[in-house]
C-alpha cells in the first residue's frame, strides 16, 4: 500500500505542476502575440526554457539518485513558484529588449523546474513499482497520459485566466496552487525514496548503455517533430484563419487532453509480451511508420487550392497525428524504464529527458524559423523528416532481453 500511496502523491503533485506549466505556456504565447511579437520572437521566448531543461534533466537525475526523489521534486516546485513570481514582476513600461530578456530569464527558471520535477516524478514510478513490467507499463502510461491531459487543461486555463484575472493575477494564483502541492510532498513522501550510489563524474552520466543512448536519440527527434508545428506554426496558422484567442487555446487544450487520455490507455492498444520487449519494440516501429506518414499527407493538403476550410481539415488531421503520437510516446516512456537499470534509474531517466528537452529546443527554434519561411506547411515537412529519423533509430533497438529478464 505504501507504494501505491507514494505513486498517488507523486502523480497528484505533478498534476498541479503540469497544470501551471501548460497555463504558463499559453499565457506567454497569447500575451506577447497580442503585443505584436513575430513568430520567431515568440519561439525565442521559449528557447532558454528548453535549453535549461537539457542540463536540468542530467543534473536532476544525478541529484535525485544522490539525495532522494522527494527532495528534487520539492526543488522543482520551489523553482516553478520562483519563476512565476519573477515573471509577474514584468513592467509594461520597460523597453522591448529588457522585457524579452526578463521573460526569457523567467522561462529559463521554469524550464529547470519542469525538467527537475519530471525526472524526479518519473524516476519515482520506477522506484515504487513492485509488480513487474505489466504494472510498470500501466503506471507509466497512466502517469504520462494523465499529466498531459492536465497540461491540456492548463492550456485552456491559461487562456481563461488571461481574459478573467489578467497576466499578473494568473501568475500569482498559479504560484499559490503550487505552494499547496509543495506542502503535500514535504509531509507525505519518505525522504530516502530513490536514493542510490550516484555516478562520480559527468562522463558516467553520458556513458549509458547502447539501448539508453538509442532511446534518447529517438526521443529527441520524436518530440522535435511535434513542437516544430505545435508551438508557433499551428497557433499562427489558426489566427490567420480567423480563429480567436480562446478558440486557439481551446483546440490546443483539447488536443493535449485527448493526447493524454490516449497515452493513459496505450497499454490496451499495444501488443504485450512476457519479457517486456519482444513485442513492444516492433510495435514502436509500426506506430512510428504510421506517424511519419501523417504530416506528409497534411503538408500536401495544405498546398491544395481546392479546399475551402483548410483549418478544419488540418485540425482533424492533427488530431489523428495526436492519437498516433500519444501511443508511441507512451510506449517510448515505458521502454526507457524497461531498459534502465534499477540502481540508477533516475540518472538514466534524466539522460533520456535531457535528450527530450534537446528535441523540443530544436523543434521550437525550427517552428519559428519555418513558420516565417513557409508557414505551417514547412513545419509539417520538417516534422516528417524528424519522424523518419526517429523511425530509423527504432530499428536499431534490441527487442530481446539479454542481460536480465523483465518479470511479467
Amino acid at each position: 500500500m505504501s507504494a501505491v500511496r507514494n505513486y498517488a502523491v507523486v502523480t497528484a503533485s505533478y498534476w498541479c505542476f503540469t497544470l501551471t506549466d501548460g497555463a504558463l505556456r499559453m499565457l506567454v504565447l497569447l500575451h506577447f502575440y497580442s503585443l505584436g511579437y513575430t513568430p520567431f520572437m515568440l519561439a525565442f521566448l521559449f528557447l532558454l526554457y528548453e535549453a535549461a531543461g537539457i542540463f536540468a534533466n542530467l543534473g536532476g537525475g544525478w541529484l535525485a539518485t544522490r539525495f532522494g526523489i522527494p527532495g528534487m521534486l520539492m526543488t522543482g516546485l520551489c523553482l516553478q513558484i520562483t519563476g512565476l513570481i519573477v515573471l509577474s514582476a514584468l513592467n509594461p513600461a520597460w523597453s522591448g529588449t529588457l522585457s524579452v530578456a526578463w521573460v526569457v530569464a523567467a522561462q529559463g527558471i521554469a524550464g529547470v523546474a519542469k525538467d527537475i520535477t519530471k525526472t524526479a516524478s518519473k524516476s519515482a514510478i520506477k522506484a515504487t513499482s513492485e509488480g513487474g513490467s505489466g504494472q510498470l507499463f500501466r503506471w507509466v502510461a497512466w502517469f504520462t497520459g494523465s499529466k498531459n491531459a492536465m497540461k491540456g487543461v492548463g492550456f485552456f486555463a491559461g487562456g481563461l485566466l488571461l481574459e478573467s484575472v489578467g497576466f499578473r493575477g494568473a501568475l500569482w494564483l498559479m504560484a499559490a496552487v503550487l505552494a499547496c502541492a509543495l506542502a503535500g510532498v514535504a509531509f507525505s513522501l519518505p525522504r530516502a525514496l530513490g536514493k542510490a550510489k550516484a555516478s562520480k563524474s559527468f562522463r558516467e552520466l553520458f556513458a549509458k548503455t547502447r539501448s539508453i543512448n538509442l532511446m534518447a536519440a529517438a526521443r529527441m527527434f520524436l518530440f522535435g517533430s511535434r513542437d516544430v508545428w505545435f508551438v508557433v506554426g499551428l497557433p499562427v496558422f489558426l489566427y490567420s484563419q480567423g480563429w480567436h484567442y480562446m478558440e486557439v487555446a481551446g483546440f490546443i487544450a483539447s488536443w493535449t487532453i485527448g493526447y493524454g487520455l490516449v497515452q493513459a490507455v496505450a497499454p490496451s492498444v499495444i501488443r504485450r509480451s512476457g519479457d517486456g520487449l519482444s513485442r513492444e519494440v516492433p510495435e514502436a516501429r509500426l506506430w512510428g511508420a504510421i506517424l511519419t506518414a501523417i504530416p506528409v499527407v497534411l503538408a500536401v493538403v495544405l498546398g491544395s487550392t481546392h479546399i475551402e476550410r483548410l483549418d478544419l481539415v488540418i485540425t482533424i488531421g492533427l488530431s489523428v497525428f495526436g492519437f498516433a503520437f500519444a501511443v508511441i510516446s507512451s510506449l517510448h516512456s515505458y521502454l526507457i524504464l524497461a531498459y534502465a537499470g534499477s540502481a540508477k534509474a533516475a540518472e538514466d531517466v534524466g539522460f533520456y529527458y535531457a535528450a527530450n528537452a534537446g528535441g523540443r529546443l530544436m523543434g521550437i527554434l525550427l517552428s519559428g524559423v519555418l513558420t516565417q519561411a513557409g508557414g505551417l506547411a514547412a513545419c509539417l515537412w520538417g516534422s516528417a523528416v524528424m519522424l523518419a529519423v526517429c523511425l530509423a533509430i527504432t530499428f536499431l533497438l534490441p527487442s530481446k532481453v539479454t542481460a536480465r529478464r523483465l518479470p511479467a
